[in-house]
């Protein structure tokens, strides 16, 4: 027996919000009421919950757009409102990605065998490839945002400088947030877990229609505020990086953790945000 449409619309909602309450509970450190899923999410259900991924990077991404824009109209500077737009982005959520490529970056350039790099990933202790790693992160991000909002020309004679500077940034986070979250969903479609054990691997695996609606969904939200040009160098600079990193995971460690997530999404937000500054073309 069907269900009748009635009964089916509130069902995909409640799936819909299900879906945004996990991911928001893995990729943000915003406090959320109580509930069900919290304590024991259903089986796969992390998994499954990839697609909406996009959506958290738009909150990122207007996070530290909004952020920029406050301090902007304080009459702070590029560079300081700048670096406060990357400090509410990763308040938001908890350093869980640089965190993350950190550990690859220690456990890839430490490691000797496959068990070593897995092991020195699971270390909490961070080493001398994973600070550099996270300065490296850290400056290109912060160089990327400086020179695009630094080289912009104000969009006419009647539209304030300010207000370009805002709308070009804000559009870069959105976008670099967004595209970035969409390839942790691909790299997790695309790998096997490497370990039986951890976050990742007993998130379950990663649908293939989950996976491709985490792409579509950024690629239009993508589409929707970058220009033509812009909008294909970012998006095959996104999509390069992430079969990149993938390979580089595969060949060290046959497949995926929570970490080389985290490293995807940093990675392919910083070449994200590198193209953009390139094209010059957001708004």
């Amino acid at each position: 027996m069907t269900d009748s449409p009635q009964t089916q619309q509130p069902r995909r909602r409640h799936r819909w919000l299900s879906d945004l309450r996990l991911a928001l509970m893995l990729l943000t450190r915003l406090p959320l009421p109580a509930g069900r899923s919290e304590a024991a999410p259903p089986s796969g259900g992390v998994a499954r919950a990839v697609w909406i991924f996009p959506l958290i990077g738009v909150l990122a991404g207007l996070t530290g757009g909004g952020v920029f824009m406050i301090a902007s109209s304080l009459g702070l500077g590029i560079s300081s409102a700048t670096l406060l737009a990357m400090g509410s982005q990763i308040l938001l959520t908890g350093a869980l990605h640089e965190d993350g490529l950190a550990d690859m970056a220690d456990g890839f350039g430490g490691g000797r065998s496959r068990e070593r790099k897995l092991e020195i990933m699971r270390d909490s202790r961070i080493g001398t490839y994973g600070v550099i790693a996270l300065v490296l992160a850290l400056c290109l991000r912060f160089s990327a945002l400086q020179e695009l909002a630094s080289n912009l020309l104000p969009i006419s004679d009647e539209v304030d400088e300010t207000i370009s500077h805002n709308a070009a940034i804000t559009v870069a986070l959105v976008v670099s947030g967004t595209l970035s979250r969409a390839a942790m969903a691909m790299a997790w479609y695309l790998l096997p877990a490497a370990r039986s054990d951890g976050l990742a691997a007993s998130s379950g695996t990663v649908p293939f229609g989950a996976a491709m609606a985490a792409v579509l969904l950024a690629v239009a939200i993508a589409i929707l505020l970058l220009p033509g040009l812009g909008f294909v160098i970012v998006c095959a600079t996104v999509a390069v990086l992430t079969l990149v990193v993938a390979l580089i995971a595969y060949w060290q460690i046959r497949g995926h953790t929570g970490d080389v997530l985290g490293a995807t999404q940093q990675v392919t937000e910083i070449g994200a945000l590198l193209a953009i500054s390139i094209t010059t073309l957001v708004v």
